[in-house]
């Protein structure tokens, strides 16, 4: 029988068409894609790099345009250039094979309206592990889609990834979703990323015992997955890896990730935008089973990697206080640091995690959850951080990548302890000292896991510093000269232009001695520095 897909693919765009959405598709170079700059990984959108200063919606926020249209005023406030927003399969394919893009097209046409880009958040067979965005005729259906068991033989509310039907069936829905988005977005490109399922993970066991997963995993390990982890042998699972929850987690990583690897490779010979994963993280000790098992973990990170090339890079959602911690472990060489949700909307110390995660590790984006239900936008801190990070922007992309930017925040465990010592960096002939406690302030007075900011060198004796609550001291690191502090300059950009305000080489910097931002503002300051003996 003749598939459906092409004539319901062509009548919809057609439909866009009348609507006036459909546009000629851009040329390959024009798609929003990655690329390497130093030693580090640009995401390019409309030929030009491009930093996601984002917020992720809530997971129902955009199942209506009425709904979301009453929160463009919050989103706007916060400053937002780039929107996360949920697209569920159950809504675009309610009944098989005929696809509905009317909520897609919506959306598309309000952030086309309010100037914001789009990530897009496929909600198909899985959502923070279960399958509760399945449609219908796909949940009703458990002989033909099956689910995934538990030892003891019960079903859970989780597609099993190692059937044919469901991958097959999600894979179908997810490149008729890419083939539409070129049709309708391709010359405009408001949409630049898409996240291919969202926070895959098996709980509460480590893995799969449905009838058809007992038979996979008594199979050999594919050879691809021994070369990526570096391991030699052959045989079943057990085999080469031992017994245990931690081979039953690392074999359903794999059939996860190949799983994925066909929905994204649907997706992307339809339309080749930029994809990722998202993982929930595990709590410190938590065993396989006790937390969502199997996802982009930073431990699976090799799996994930070998599993699914058509990904393009795995990202963390932090919601535990130990941001820098986990944050740190997904910036690797061909995967740049991406955080689409950074804990929730509101939190005060998102300011310094964003500086510190654009300044540290390049991140190509920083966005909290739950964007909308931030109270009082306009007041917010994260709306002060992001006008700043946008006006930042132009010089924190030339920099990203070419050693020449560092980003400062105190570490915090995950029970809440804030290490408050003073961080130390190199720059060329100079040395900074950061402090996290303002020394004008009383102690008392100070929550230091909202301090942080990131320094770039300008030139070789320039320095721009922003964030709020640092004191940096310099010294010169050849030998016998002393590090001087010949001016600062308050000011702001303006389309990449340097405006300078104030001159502080007085009581702002104690005649000389530091350069201080104050914990109670965002602040910038361009510092030059002079030797002497």
């Amino acid at each position: 029988m003749r598939s459906l897909l092409p004539i319901l693919v062509s009548t919809l765009g057609a439909l866009a068409l009348s609507a006036g959405l459909l546009a000629t598709p851009a040329a390959a170079e024009d798609i929003p894609r990655l690329a390497r700059q130093g030693d580090t990984t640009q995401l390019l959108v409309d030929g030009k790099p491009f930093l996601i200063l984002g917020g992720e919606l809530g997971n129902s926020s955009a199942s209506s345009l009425d709904y979301l249209a009453a929160q463009w005023p919050t989103l706007k406030a916060l400053n937002l250039n780039t929107l996360l927003a949920p697209v569920s399969w159950d809504q675009i394919e309610p009944v098989e094979g005929r696809f509905d893009f009317t909520v897609v097209d919506g959306v598309i046409a309000q952030a086309r309206a309010h100037d914001t880009r789009l990530v897009l958040l496929w909600f198909g067979s899985w959502k923070n592990s279960m399958s509760s965005y399945a449609p219908a005729w796909v949940k009703r259906d458990t002989t033909r889609f099956p689910r995934a068991r538990t030892a003891e033989g019960t079903a859970l509310e989780i597609l099993s990834p190692v059937s044919p039907a469901n991958q097959a069936a999600d894979a179908k829905a997810f490149a008729a979703l890419m083939a539409h988005l070129k049709a309708v977005d391709g010359e405009r490109r408001t949409v630049i990323m898409v996240q291919v399922e969202n926070e895959v993970g098996m709980i509460p066991q480590a893995r799969d015992h449905a009838a058809q997963a007992e038979a996979e995993f008594k199979k050999p390990v594919p050879p691809a997955l021994l070369k990526a982890l570096g391991k030699t042998g052959s045989g079943d699972w057990e085999t080469v890896f031992g017994t245990g929850p931690a081979t039953e987690e690392l074999w359903q990583a794999w059939s996860f990730g190949r799983y994925v690897e066909a929905v994204a490779a649907a997706g992307k010979r339809a339309y080749p935008l930029p994809m990722y994963v998202n993982a929930a993280l595990n709590r410190p000790g938590a065993a396989p089973g006790g937390y969502p098992s199997a996802g982009p973990l930073p431990h699976l990170f090799e799996v994930w990697r070998a599993a699914a090339p058509s990904i393009d890079l795995q990202a963390p959602d932090i919601y535990f206080s130990d941001f820098t911690r986990r944050a740190a472990p997904y910036d690797r060489p061909g995967n740049p640091l991406f955080i689409p949700e950074a804990n929730n909307a509101g939190k005060p110390e998102a300011p310094a995690n964003a500086l510190w995660a654009f300044g540290e590790h390049d991140a190509i984006g920083f966005s909290p959850f739950s964007i909308e239900s931030v109270d009082q936008p306009e007041n917010s801190s994260l709306s002060k951080a992001y006008a700043l990070l946008d006006t930042l922007s132009p010089v924190i992309l030339a920099n990203r990548g070419q050693g020449t930017m560092r980003g400062f925040r105190p570490p915090v465990t995950f029970d809440g302890a804030v290490d408050d010592k003073a961080q130390e960096a190199v720059f060329g002939d100079w040395k900074l000292t950061v402090g996290f406690v303002d020394p004008w302030t009383p102690r008392d007075k100070q929550d230091v896991k909202t301090h942080g900011g990131l320094v770039i060198r300008l030139s070789p004796d320039e320095f721009l510093v922003a964030g709020a609550g640092i004191t940096l001291t310099f010294a010169s690191t050849r030998p016998g000269e002393i590090a001087g502090i010949e001016s600062v300059r308050e000011g702001r950009y303006e389309n990449g232009v340097w405006r300078e305000g104030r001159w502080l080489n007085g009581d702002q910097t104690h005649q000389g001695r530091h350069v201080r931002l104050a914990p109670d503002g965002l602040d910038v300051q361009r510092v030059r520095l002079y030797r002497y003996r």
